[in-house]
């Protein structure tokens, strides 16, 4: 008798807690079903959204680069200062300046297998002739009238001027590690030179071999 008793107690017992957690799950299921449906997880973006880049951003990564890689060591004509060959203040990006005159080349450098750069690095002499460094500030004799697409051409494909059926670079031009660089970082560098101080200055064009005059 006691022992039939007990187990109507616990039967009890287990169907009183059953209802208690039926209750409650009842009691709390439209709450949790409101709170989804207020939700909108269509305003949950599946990605992060790409961070956009400022034009003034970008023309300080472009003078980053553009200095770090060392564009004015060829491309700017200098001086010699306290600290050795030092840019002329005006002039920074310009290339080699107009109607300057070249020094003498050495027949016998040449010969013995030298290769032959002036004293401010803006032109260079080789198996190839005499190249001179181009001018790559905004002004129309430089690059301004350049799209991004022709700056891209030229340190990609190494082309004159951007142009695809143009002549090749020459040396000591190094495109083919620029042409390694992002879009990106091309892209910056692009607007930062068109944001550069314009300098007038007309580039002559290369001497071919055996055009140059040697002593």
């Amino acid at each position: 008798m006691r022992k039939t008793q007990i187990l109507k107690s616990c039967f009890t017992l287990l169907f009183w807690n059953k209802a208690k957690l039926l209750f409650t799950f009842l009691i709390l299921l439209p709450l949790v079903l409101s709170s989804c449906k207020e939700k909108n997880y269509a305003s949950v973006p599946d990605e992060p959204k790409e961070l956009t880049t400022t034009q003034e951003q970008k023309v300080k990564r472009g003078k980053y680069l553009v200095t770090t890689i060392g564009c004015a060591d060829c491309h700017s004509p200098k001086k010699f200062g306290e600290k050795g060959p030092e840019e002329i203040k005006g002039l920074e990006l310009s290339g080699y300046p107009q109607g300057e005159e070249l020094p003498v080349i050495s027949r016998d450098a040449l010969e013995k297998g030298w290769m032959l750069m002036n004293g401010d690095l803006t032109a260079a002499v080789g198996p190839w002739g005499v190249s001179f460094a181009a001018n790559i500030t905004s002004d129309e004799t430089g690059i301004g009238s350049w799209s991004e697409e022709q700056f891209k051409t030229a340190l990609r494909k190494g082309k004159f001027k951007g142009m695809e059926n143009a002549r090749d670079l020459l040396p000591p031009m190094p495109w083919f590690n620029f042409a390694l660089m992002t879009d990106e970082d091309l892209e910056a560098m692009y607007a930062y030179l068109q944001s550069t101080k314009p300098v007038n200055n007309v580039v002559p064009p290369p001497i071919p071999p055996g055009k140059m005059v040697m002593k």
